[in-house]
């Protein structure tokens, strides 16, 4: 069987009150007139690159550890624009707006729990197994994970299934659990079971923030190493599932001209997808 894959980008952003008072300068959300913060600038970063290899550029955004209006329960898988029937944004630009916008309407709580927003997209990801969709999910965090169990445990039945998981851990916290999750020394398991694939990716925030106030190089390099286990994992499914890539038609000898298209920047998808 061959195929052309679609990626499909979800994000999935910590609203637990050891973020801080958005409304201070301490706080890992707060929103400076000056500059990103640390989610917004991790979100950039990857969004940037990953978005141009989603054709239709709407993105679920979720937020997890929060009270939610009006009668204040805690939610660990909301939308970020509001809209429980569609929780998708219009491009990086959109998620951006929905994420200040959440920040505005809901109540920083806890606990740290990843398993829901995990078993969202990997929901979604069970529907198309024939290598024509693929999901990424981006989790940006402070915290240590509290329910690392059922997170576990729904990492290791995603990694059956077309889906990778990025994890950048914001601010100081210990993200011992974090390089657990990411499985490049010793494979995740849950109830005695093994996941089939590595799927997580985890990178520490703090390793990119560039001293000299260079943010474009530091995002860059955050962008690329982030993205370096993708094309692998995407590699490593299609191959246990015996889908090859699609054959694309041999080009004309003459074609029309072309209006210039944007050009997607380099990055380790690139190459690879």
């Amino acid at each position: 069987m061959q195929v052309r894959t679609q990626i499909n980008f979800t994000v999935a952003i910590d609203f637990t009150a050891s973020n801080g008072n958005p409304s201070q300068s301490t706080s890992l959300h707060y929103m400076s007139p000056y500059q990103l913060n640390a989610y917004a600038l991790a979100l950039t970063a990857v969004g940037e690159i990953i978005q141009h290899y989603d054709s239709d550029k709407m993105f679920p955004a979720l937020g997890f550890g929060a009270k939610l209006p009006p009668d204040g329960r805690v939610s660990h898988e909301f939308p970020l624009n509001g809209n429980q029937e569609n929780p998708s944004c219009c491009g990086i630009d959109g998620i951006l707006e929905a994420y200040h916008h959440s920040l505005r309407t809901v109540q920083l709580y806890g606990p740290t729990n990843f398993a829901p927003v995990v078993t969202h997209v990997a929901r979604n990801a069970a529907e198309v197994q024939d290598g024509s969709q693929y999901s990424v999910l981006l989790i940006i965090t402070d915290g240590v994970i509290s329910d690392m169990a059922q997170t576990k445990e729904a990492i290791v039945n995603a990694a059956k299934l077309p889906m990778s998981i990025i994890i950048i851990g914001v601010g100081q916290a210990e993200f011992d659990a974090m390089v657990e999750l990411d499985g490049d020394d010793v494979r995740i398991s849950s109830r005695g079971k093994l996941a089939e694939r590595d799927i997580v990716q985890f990178v520490p925030f703090r390793d990119y923030v560039d001293r000299t106030g260079n943010h474009v190089l530091s995002m860059a390099r955050l962008a690329r190493d982030v993205l370096a286990e993708i094309p692998d994992q995407l590699v490593s499914y299609m191959k246990a599932q015996g889908i090859r890539p699609r054959t694309l038609p041999a080009a004309p000898e003459r074609s029309p001209p072309q209006s210039p298209t944007r050009t997607p920047p380099a990055s380790p998808l690139h190459t690879h997808i």
